[in-house]
């Protein structure tokens, strides 16, 4: 694999090839890995509650996960195997209890939210009934875990790109910049599935593929060579072992098209939901009494509901004051092709089959900045 960098984009001492300064970092953390897993004959990812186990675990540098598709998504999983795979690390899990890809940054405020632990194979788990961004924040607050920052926060897999202005609507790269806002370093594993064509097995490689952009960034914020206030967005192509290297890129201007569309009643669940419960209730309220009152009674509330459920105030035309109009509409995010065929964009990279490793900050006035602390990592990384 080889990293790729236009000159226009970074001056020429800056590029080099990120690959293989990535191997090179970890030939001693491999080394690491297999005397540590022949010391503990195979045995290092046991959970068999031995205390030699947990104070070898508690050695261990803190890695925390997340994503936006839900505690049971395979993207989440396969990362998980394959963090844990090597005993390295000391995972942890904080991820929604149901899909919020597209909750973008949001939290959840005057709602208590439930945690509940979760049964993931090598790692502490819980999952939480908000978003990945109150994820992160309730799992950086000291409530959950006996410690209070990990080293490092890596969100996804996320089944779909995160690059351009999907990344405001993307609810894993939200949690991966709450980390930031956190002062924890932070990833975003995004691959760019394309339906009836990906499958799992793909977010597996994609999990093999970030294995050493992750062990670098571990070992150099140790050291404290990692570039503060950075949030790396990567990026990887549909197939992820035949990718061309990785690339370090800019954060283009492609963006889904937000497509309304008008929707009938029996589209919609909750509305479905409301009325069998309404109708339940009668039915319950019948069982109960036959009490003559309570039968009036259900039906006034039959008759004074005056709803008119239509798709579009077109077809409904006018409508009595006493009347409620309801109105359905579901939204769909249409896939938008950028004009811009700049190839040091993530976009393009991504299509053209590379890793794209976009970095973040949270200043705006700080872009360029961190594009350099970035690259001067990957060029202190390589002479060593």
């Amino acid at each position: 694999m080889t990293t790729s960098v236009k000159n226009n984009f970074m001056p020429p001492a800056l590029i080099s090839n990120l690959q293989q300064v990535l191997i090179s970092r970890n030939d001693a953390v491999e080394e690491q890995s297999n005397s540590k897993s022949k010391e503990l004959n195979g045995k290092c990812c046991s959970n068999n509650g031995d205390e030699a186990n947990v104070e070898k675990d508690s050695e261990k540098p803190v890695i925390l996960l997340t994503n936006g598709e839900g505690i049971e998504s395979p993207g989440l999983t396969s990362l998980v195997e394959a963090l844990v795979r090597d005993c390295l690390f000391n995972v942890h899990v904080c991820a929604p209890q149901s899909d919020k890809s597209a909750s973008g940054h949001s939290v959840t405020v005057r709602e208590t939210l439930a945690v509940s632990s979760v049964e993931m194979n090598g790692a502490t788990a819980f999952e939480v009934s908000g978003t990945p961004a109150d994820c992160v924040s309730l799992a950086l607050s000291g409530a959950l875990f006996s410690w209070r920052k990990p080293v490092l926060v890596i969100s996804g897999i996320n089944m779909g790109s995160s690059c351009g202005h999907k990344m405001f609507y993307s609810g894993a790269f939200a949690g991966a910049r709450e980390a930031l806002i956190c002062g924890v370093p932070s990833l975003c594993l995004s691959l760019n599935w394309k339906k009836d064509v990906s499958s799992e097995s793909d977010l597996k490689d994609a999990a093999s593929v970030c294995l050493p952009l992750i062990y670098a960034a571990v070992k150099d914020i140790e050291s404290g060579i990692y570039p503060k206030g950075c949030l790396l967005s990567v990026d990887i192509p549909i197939t992820p072992l035949t990718n061309k290297g990785l690339k370090v890129t800019k954060q283009s201007m492609c963006r889904s098209s937000l497509s309304w569309q008008a929707a009938s009643a029996n589209r919609h669940p909750s509305a479905g939901h409301f009325r069998s419960n309404q109708q339940s209730l009668g039915i319950k309220l019948a069982q109960l009494s036959r009490d003559a009152s309570a039968a009036g009674a259900a039906r006034r509330l039959n008759s004074h509901r005056k709803n008119v459920e239509i798709e579009s105030i077109g077809v409904a035309g006018k409508f009595n004051t006493q009347q409620k109009v309801k109105k359905y509409f579901r939204l769909e995010l249409l896939e938008k092709e950028s004009e811009n065929v700049d190839d040091d964009l993530d976009f393009r990279a991504v299509e053209d089959g590379f890793v794209a490793v976009t970095p973040f900050s949270l200043s705006s006035t700080m872009q360029s900045e961190i594009q350099t602390l970035v690259s001067d990592w990957i060029v202190a990384a390589k002479c060593k």
